[in-house]
């Protein structure tokens, strides 16, 4: 991180006095914001955000699987699939490179609104609030009116305690919690399976106690939650369920390989997340709280990201609508 950086958060955040910040929203002005009380248990951040449909989820598509298209056919084929719109990648190497968020991430949105679909939330690699172009995506986003973004993944330092290691990355989120905050954002951490901060859901509880903030927490991504704990992961939902403001939906199985465990992804209920037991506990969520749906099995490339996938826009489609009406049946 530059001085140059540092001085120009400094400096925002300075004149902007964050609880009393008035920022220009596509043509008018956030009334003045009144301090924010600590963290409760069922706050909704999401009667903040006029666009949010009070009641009623909003199912975004993460774009990841259709880093194929450009943004005229991703939106026709969202709006083919019946999503409501898309989780946005950006992100280097995503559908909006993190230089480019002032001039692209309006397309898009652009694009989407003509389609009558909508940006549900945007995927970043954002990690600290210092970092190059962290302002500019953040301000971007509250511009267009969007409320929520996913941050990027830390690692452990192995040279630190993990006691350490949250008291530090815990003072990171604080400060992104102070942008979040400006901007009239929600900034959520995902958790992602292996060996990372977060992984262990017991890990995220403890920063996200110490940031004390309603505008950081958790997307809870349960096929996650469920590869690290298939009868467990119950307990650190209720842990964290202060802090869900945002989930993401995709199923697994463990299948054998060359005489090795290996995790295999699948369509939804085709795998093993319990959805059911899973759809009922969502129930105690606020009941519009955004939902992203990942796809990460086999579609020919598309799920990793590649911009030359061997599928044809027909059998993104299909699967898209599947994963759609899966989600339509079963969250009652």
């Amino acid at each position: 991180m530059t001085k140059t950086t540092n001085s120009s958060r400094r400096s925002f955040l300075q004149k902007a006095g964050l609880a009393s910040l008035t920022l220009p929203l596509g043509g008018y002005q956030l009334l003045k914001a009144a301090p924010l009380p600590a963290r409760q248990p069922q706050e909704k951040l999401s009667v903040l955000q006029p666009f949010r449909t009070v009641g009623k989820h909003k199912i975004g598509i993460f774009s990841k699987a259709l880093q194929w298209t450009d943004l005229n056919q991703m939106a026709d084929m969202v709006a083919e699939s019946g999503f409501d719109g898309v989780d946005l990648t950006v992100r280097p190497g995503g559908h909006v490179e993190p230089e480019r968020a002032k001039d692209d991430l309006p397309k898009y949105a652009e694009a989407m609104k003509k389609v009558g679909k909508e940006i549900v939330m945007i995927t970043t690699a954002i990690d600290d609030a210092d970092a190059p172009y962290t302002v500019e995506i953040l301000e971007t986003a509250s511009k267009l009116g969007l409320g929520y973004y996913r941050m990027g993944w830390y690692k452990y330092d192995a040279q630190k305690s993990v006691a350490d290691n949250l008291s530090f990355y815990a003072e990171k989120m604080k400060s992104l919690a102070e942008l979040n905050k400006a901007y009239r954002i929600w900034g959520g951490y995902q958790n992602i399976a292996g060996a990372n901060v977060g992984s262990p859901l017991w890990d995220l509880v403890q920063i996200l106690q110490q940031v004390n903030s309603p505008w950081l927490g958790s997307q809870y991504d349960i096929r996650h939650a469920f590869v690290e704990g298939a009868n467990s992961w119950p307990l650190g939902f209720d842990q964290l369920r202060p802090d869900i403001k945002t989930t993401v939906l995709k199923d697994f199985y463990w299948g054998k390989a060359n005489g090795k465990w290996e995790i295999v992804n699948v369509p939804m209920g085709e795998g093993m997340v319990d959805f059911k037991n899973y759809f009922d506990k969502m129930k105690v969520l606020a009941p519009d709280i955004p939902i992203s749906v990942h796809q990460e099995y086999d579609l020919g490339g598309a799920e990793l990201g590649q911009v030359k996938a061997n599928i044809t826009e027909a059998q993104l489609i299909a699967a898209m609508k599947k994963d759609f009406e899966f989600i339509k049946k079963n969250l009652v």
